[in-house]
C-alpha cells in the first residue's frame, strides 16, 4: 500500500535552515507529482510547494519563496524540502502529499518548530 514517511523536522532557532525528507513506498514515485503541506497550531492546513514527477516544474507558496527549496531523488522513492531563514511563523506540521487515481494520500506528519 502506498507509505509516505516524514522526516526531519525538529526545533530550530529563527534564521536556522532544516532539511526534511519524504520516503515514499508503495506505488511508482517517479510517476507522479508531490507536495509538501503544513498546518501550524489553530489554523488551516496549507500548500507549501510543489514538484511534477520528474522534477522540472516547481510551485511555492508565497510565504516560503526565496527560503524554501523542493526536490526529489526519484531513484531514493524520496521528496525533500530545504528550508532556510526559518522564520517563528514556520512553525508547523509539515506533511508530504501525493494524489494518486483521485485519492489523497498523507505521510504522518514531522514537527517543525522555530524558537529562540
Amino acid at each position: 500500500q502506498v507509505q509516505l514517511v516524514e522526516s526531519g523536522g525538529g526545533l530550530v532557532q529563527p534564521g536556522g535552515s532544516l532539511r526534511l525528507s519524504c520516503l515514499a513506498s508503495g506505488f511508482t514515485f517517479s510517476e507522479y507529482g508531490m507536495t509538501w503541506y503544513r498546518q501550524a497550531p489553530g489554523k488551516e492546513r496549507e500548500l507549501v510547494a510543489s514538484i511534477t514527477s520528474t522534477g522540472d516544474k516547481t510551485n511555492y507558496a508565497d510565504s516560503v519563496k526565496g527560503r524554501f527549496t523542493i526536490s526529489r531523488d526519484n531513484a531514493k522513492n524520496t521528496l525533500y524540502l530545504q528550508m532556510n531563514s526559518l522564520k517563528p511563523e514556520d512553525t508547523a506540521v509539515y506533511s508530504c502529499n501525493t494524489v494518486r487515481w483521485g485519492r489523497d494520500y498523507w505521510g504522518q506528519g514531522t514537527m517543525v518548530t522555530v524558537s529562540s
